[in-house]
């Protein structure tokens, strides 16, 4: 057997010949008249008319027998059969169709018509070189089923290859395109459903001089010009804000945010978030903005309201229920700390061998509950409320119950799919619970957020009562196509070197 680099040899042994030929392999334009599936769709009309037309795709397979060969070409709308005689295209043009292997993209001109075995295809009057090949396809099998359906199988399946690879993922598994062609739709579909609601999409800096409005480690960046370093984003909320201060009452950003956190199925080092802020609005507001848009998108975009996710049948075309985060922590843990006591919340944390995070008071230690003993058990969506305020430094405390935040999350399938809260506008607050936070910072919480004094300077001007949401992309493609990675939805994923 030939080693790759002996067929790679032969390819540009190939190409050397067309341009000895005088055929330039790479040329400027083609002229392509029509897509192959507009062709297959309105077969039977051009062959009776006898409509020439001028198709361009990659070549996925060929074969010859002497004056006579036979491939098939592909676009991104279809595949068809091109037939190939010496007598048609002349000798010169058939030449140039001998020197062409799998994975090259050319140009066929011809009409349509029926092979003696019923196959409906192109025959060809032109072949013309759009780009030579020089590495051979990984090879895919294909074979029809019972309903005439085209299945692949011996795909190209090696999962880290795929993604470090993803241009040969797309092109041998139509299948993931198919996933990349939806996270398309949803997104637009995004877009439209808050501008139809009167919000309008701005862009705020990705390097920032302070980062904040979450709890994550950032990227440093080194700004050369000004010889200062800056942070890439971790969240989007802080400057979205100022422009709420500055007059504007209904923002929306879809953009990259940057953690420099661990990776998993869920977790990627960068990754595109949405976050949305109303003005006179509050938490209320912001859960049925949520769910009117995850409702949206299942029933009238993707037309499907039962998703299989993680092992689970999810149906998005109900009333989500709603829960506080002490009610949960009392129904899947077994105790009840709506009285917030901190020294029977240590207790029981102990007693369980949990380990207990540095300077955690009561709303930390619930937190904690909640993430060992709650979430994997929220499978149809819920939104978890009644957040405590201690890890919640950027929402309003309930009125009735200063410790809590108003707050909530939604989860779903064990795993959280969005986050909001009433907004807190109160710039004396706001710099106490900055201050709390760098006081952790400064001894060694490589979450916790410094001060920003820029942006409580713009508070001190004055925000209005307004609600704030973020729902992480793509974990909602994710759900809305049933893949339990992120990495399936992401085109290029963040990956271990090879060295």
């Amino acid at each position: 057997m030939q080693k790759p680099n002996q067929f790679i040899q032969l390819r540009l042994q190939k190409l050397a010949r067309l341009r000895e030929m005088g055929v330039d392999p790479y040329p400027v334009r083609s002229s392509r008249s029509h897509k192959i599936g507009a062709v297959i769709e309105d077969k039977d009309a051009l062959i009776s008319e006898g409509t020439e037309v001028t198709l361009a795709g990659r070549l996925v397979a060929m074969r010859r027998q002497g004056k006579l060969g036979f491939g098939n070409i592909e676009d991104d709308s279809g595949k068809v059969q091109i037939y190939v005689q010496r007598d048609l295209v002349g000798d010169d043009n058939y030449e140039v169709f001998k020197l062409c292997d799998p994975g090259d993209f050319i140009q066929i001109r011809g009409s349509m018509f029926h092979t003696n075995s019923g196959e409906y295809s192109i025959k060809a009057r032109e072949v013309t070189m759009l780009s030579k090949n020089i590495r051979p396809l990984p090879a895919v099998k294909e074979k029809i089923d019972e309903k005439g359906n085209v299945i692949r199988y011996d795909e190209f399946a090696d999962i880290e290859l795929r993604y470090r690879k993803r241009y040969l993922d797309l092109l041998l598994n139509p299948n993931h395109r198919e996933v990349f062609i939806k996270r398309s739709k949803i997104v637009t579909a995004v877009r439209k459903f808050l501008d139809e609601r009167g919000f309008i999409e701005v862009e705020t800096p990705i390097l920032q001089p302070l980062y904040g409005g979450a709890n994550a480690r950032p990227f440093i960046t080194h700004h050369n010009t000004l010889d200062i370093d800056l942070y890439l984003r971790i969240a989007l909320e802080l400057y979205l804000k100022r422009l709420i201060v500055g007059g504007f009452e209904r923002v929306y950003e879809l953009g990259r945010n940057f953690r420099n956190e661990g990776m998993d199925r869920t977790h990627n080092p960068e990754f595109t978030m949405l976050e949305v802020y109303q003005a006179y609005s509050d938490l209320e507001g912001m859960m049925n903005l949520t769910e009117g848009l995850f409702h949206h998108l299942a029933e009238d975009v993707l037309g499907q309201t039962c998703f299989h996710f993680r092992g689970y049948e999810i149906h998005l075309d109900k009333p989500f229920e709603r829960a506080s985060m002490t009610d949960l922590v009392k129904r899947y843990a077994g105790i009840d700390l709506s009285d917030m006591d901190y020294e029977k919340a240590l207790a029981f944390c102990k007693e369980k061998g949990l380990e207990i995070p540095m300077d955690a008071q009561v709303g930390k230690l619930i937190a904690l509950l909640f993430d060992t003993y709650v979430e994997e058990n929220l499978v149809e969506p819920i939104f978890v409320v009644d957040y405590p305020k201690e890890i919640s430094p950027l929402a309003k405390a309930k009125p009735d119950n200063p410790m809590l935040a108003d707050r909530f999350e939604l989860f779903i399938a064990g795993g959280e799919f969005a986050n909001a809260f009433s907004e807190l506008n109160d710039p004396i607050d706001q710099r106490e619970r900055f201050e709390a936070q760098a006081a952790l910072k400064a001894k060694g919480d490589l979450e916790a957020t410094p001060v920003d004094e820029d942006f409580l300077e713009a508070l001190e001007y004055g925000m209005p009562p307004m609600g704030g949401l973020g729902i992480g992309i793509d974990r909602l493609v994710m759900l809305l196509s049933e893949n339990d990675s992120i990495k399936e939805v992401i085109l290029f994923p963040q990956m271990k070197r090879l060295d």
